[in-house]
């Protein structure tokens, strides 16, 4: 009995439990109802989307940045949708509500900031922001803590032990995988990670935090026709560097620290 125990442990530990997405968010039909602080920076309308548009009609050649504005994919820029418009679009150049420094991390070679009010994630290095992204959270009960963490293993091609692609067997992806906590007061020990998913504009997980990542849409939804925005694989290949990624699950020594705060916006009624 106890050598099954302990097996049941390792596998647990091997494959984690992070869920794909929430279907708790699934009727959400305006991202407009969603308030950030950087938000009041800007002056934007809500506009519905028509099967006329695409990014690249609204937003022009900016279009990475109008759905960084409005935290969404590709793929979930949909006729009926509700969005953030900005009315002068060029001001959402190079889009981040991140700040430029974090004093904070100033001696740590790398840093990862997580500010779940603004639904971002920024890259630091020795305190400077190196690049940043919009990041699917965890819906309300279903969400890390704030507090501190650091990046202890990573699978490259991590796949979920307990959830499904919707209307298939097929184990939902979690590419380019960074996990951050493994909570063990449970029955269950359950993994936390940071990895490649749908990033709907919206709260959606069951706790994981989740970053563009159109290479596995494709593979799995069959859309967007070319993968362009693959913040997950940036990410991963930060955190690793140039040490030895042997493309499976590998416990590492390395990992930056992680700070994850604020609380992500509950949506209003419109």
């Amino acid at each position: 009995m106890k050598a099954l125990v302990q097996i049941v442990t390792v596998l647990i530990l091997l494959l984690g439990l992070c869920s794909p997405p929430s279907e708790a968010a699934e009727d959400i039909q305006s991202l407009c109802q969603f308030h950030y602080p950087s938000d009041y920076l800007f002056e934007w309308d809500c506009v519905q989307l028509t099967a006329k548009h695409s990014p690249s009609r609204l937003f022009g050649k900016l279009w990475p940045d109008g759905l960084r504005f409005n935290r969404m994919d590709r793929r979930h820029f949909f006729e009926g949708l509700w969005i953030k418009v900005p009315r002068r679009v060029e001001e959402i150049r190079g889009f981040t509500p991140m700040p430029p420094t974090f004093p904070e991390a100033e001696t740590e070679p790398k840093f990862i900031l997580i500010d779940q009010h603004e639904m971002f994630l920024g890259a630091y290095e020795f305190g400077r922001l190196i690049f940043s992204t919009p990041v699917a959270v965890g819906v309300e009960g279903n969400r890390l803590q704030n507090g501190t963490y650091q990046v202890d293993a990573i699978d490259p091609w991590h796949k979920s032990s307990l959830y499904p692609v919707e209307g298939t067997e097929r184990p939902y992806p979690m590419h380019y995988a960074l996990r951050i906590h493994i909570d063990k007061r449970a029955d269950g020990w359950t993994s936390y990670w940071i990895h490649g998913r749908d990033v709907p504009g919206y709260p959606a997980s069951h706790g994981c935090i989740g970053l563009y990542d159109e290479e596995m849409q494709k593979e799995y939804y069959g859309e967007p026709a070319q993968p362009l925005l693959m913040d997950a694989r940036l990410l991963y290949q930060w955190v690793v560097g140039s040490n030895l990624d042997t493309g499976t699950l590998q416990r590492i020594n390395y990992g930056p620290k992680l700070l994850i705060m604020g609380i992500p916006p509950a949506g209003l009624t419109e």
